[in-house]
This record gives structure tokens, sequence and C-alpha cells, in this order.
């Protein structure tokens, strides 16, 4: 059994049907009052409500499931932004970190998977593929990719110290079903939703990218929740960080157009040109697809098919 932290959550949810998908059961802990989506109706799935800050209540998990593998794709940052005080918000975050790591060492899980972020590798100097061993900064300037980066460091050092298989996933920009409707990162989702309710999209929640020929690595919800399930179940994993995502640079024109295939009169023109803000990285997911075997399986064209059916069968949030 697959012990999924976040795992009623945009990138939780999809994560775990990949792994019922691939024969794993899974068990889903959430610190909010958990409800289950229909596409987690499985009885191989248990949800639990917990804060990962209990160590006790935590670690008791381990006396009534048999666990065998952590995905850990909550708790790691201070969310939501500005809801503690800073000495407060990073205690929570970096306890909640440690409580996994205990339980990890306590259940002798055989592999413990790590949330990182895209945003690790902001201030890097160059544009195109990035590869994980290119040098990061050991600054950043917004919470999320900096705990994720202190995440990478405490992990590898406890790996070595505790004997424990640790993989850190870099998200690269995700969107699809379930996902926030409007991303402050990039255009996408805003796209989607505003061509479904037949509305003009609002983009004032970006804080770059609102150009036609700006661009961001998107990866499809259900690609990423597949890749992670593929990094947590491959037998044997040569390195311990990945990139999670399509590895190519989609732009917001591409996005555009395919929205216009399925919706003509979409009300989602953009602007020209390219925003000096919007850096054009994507992730090299060599390391991925060498290790695992994992390929994309959506495009742009077909991962905008399948939101766009989402939303209109009454999904929207």
């Amino acid at each position: 059994m697959i012990l999924i932290t976040g795992g009623l959550g945009f990138i939780g949810t999809h994560t775990t049907r990949a792994l019922l998908d691939l024969g794993e059961s899974c068990l889903l802990v959430q610190r909010r009052a958990p409800v289950a989506p229909e596409l987690l109706a499985d009885d191989r799935v248990v949800v639990e409500q917990l804060d990962l800050t209990d160590e006790t209540a935590l670690l008791a998990l381990g006396e009534r499931h048999k666990i065998t593998g952590i995905v850990h794709l909550a708790g790691s940052v201070p969310w939501p932004l500005g809801a503690y005080q800073p000495l407060e918000g990073a205690d929570k975050a970096v306890r909640s970190l440690l409580n996994v790591f205990r339980a990890a060492s306590e259940w002798q899980v055989t592999r413990l998977g790590l949330a990182s972020t895209i945003g690790v590798y902001g201030g890097v100097a160059r544009e195109g593929a990035l590869k994980e061993d290119v040098p990061l900064p050991m600054t950043s300037p917004h919470p999320i990719p900096a705990f994720k980066k202190i995440g990478e460091l405490l992990g590898d050092h406890l790996a070595g110290a505790l004997g424990l298989d640790v993989v850190n996933y870099r998200i690269a920009a995700i969107w699809g079903p379930l996902g926030h409707p409007h991303s402050p990162f990039f255009a996408a989702p805003q796209l989607v939703h505003a061509a479904a309710r037949g509305a003009v999209p609002d983009l004032s929640a970006l804080r770059a990218g609102a150009h036609a020929g700006d661009g961001i690595d998107l990866c499809y919800v259900k690609d990423c929740g597949r890749a992670i399930a593929l990094l947590q179940l491959s037998d044997r994993l040569a390195h311990r960080t990945y990139n999670v995502s399509s590895g190519r640079l989609t732009t917001n024109a591409e996005v555009v157009a395919a929205i216009r295939k399925l919706v003509p009169d979409a009300r989602v023109d953009l602007p020209e040109g390219r925003d000096s803000a919007a850096p054009g990285i994507w992730l090299d997911t060599t390391r991925l697809r060498e290790d695992t075997g994992f390929e994309p399986e959506y495009d742009t064209e077909r991962a905008v098919a399948d939101y766009l059916a989402w939303l209109r069968a009454g999904n929207e949030r």
C-alpha cells in the first residue's frame, strides 16, 4: 500500500488514479475533512484525515496499514501563503517533512518520493532545456521554490543517514481536471475555462506570460500522475532527482489554436509577441524516460479536448 500525502489534492488525485491503474492500493491522508472524488471510487483506496505535524498520529497509520511506499505531495511549504507567521509557517513545513521521514524510516518503506517544483530553476541564467544537474542558486524569490530547495537538501542528507531510497520530483506547470482555474504562473487554465464558459479569459492574476508567444513546460495532470506513479514503482532508479514534465515548451498560441479547433468562436485572443519577464525554459526528461519508460500521452490538442470535456460535464470549479 502506497501512502500519498495530499492524496485528495489536484496532483494527488491523479497520482492515486495512476497507481491504482498499475495495480497498487493507496492510503490517502488530507489535513482537511476528506471527500474522495468519483475518480477514486475504488475499494483499494483508504482515506484518513491527518495533520502531518502530528507525529504520533502519522506513525499510528503504520499500525493499521502495511505501508510499503510514500509519495509526499503535501505539507512541505508554509501554505496557504500568509496564513501563518513566518516562524510558525516554517516550523509546520519542516516538521511535517521530518515526520514523513520518521515514518518512512520506522516503516522501512521501499521508496519515499518528495514533490519539488520547476520553480527551483528560477534564477538559472539560461533558456532552453534544463537538466537536473544544472547548478541552482541558493536564493529564491518565492516561498514555494525556497522550501522545495530546503526539502531537496534535507532529503539528500537524510536519505544517506537513514538508508532510505528518496526521490525528488521537480514538477513542471501542471494543468487539467481539478486544478485551479486561475494560475499566477501560466495562462492555459484561464484560457480553457473561459472557452468552456464562452467568456473572455481573466488573465489579471498572471505575473507574466499573457502574450501569444509566451511559453512554459505544460504537463497535463494525468501525465504528471502517471510519471510520479512510475517513479514510485520502478524497480531501480539511477538518480535521486527527476524532472516530471512534458519535456517541451508549449506556447499560449498552441493552447489557443487547440481551443479554436473545438470552440471556433472562443474569445481567447492574446497580444502577439512575448513577455520579456517570461523565460522560455522547459525541463529535460531524459532521466525520466530512460529510467521509467515514461512518454506523455497528452499533447496540447488532446489535453485541451479532455479538459474541455470535463468542464462541460459540469465539473467547473
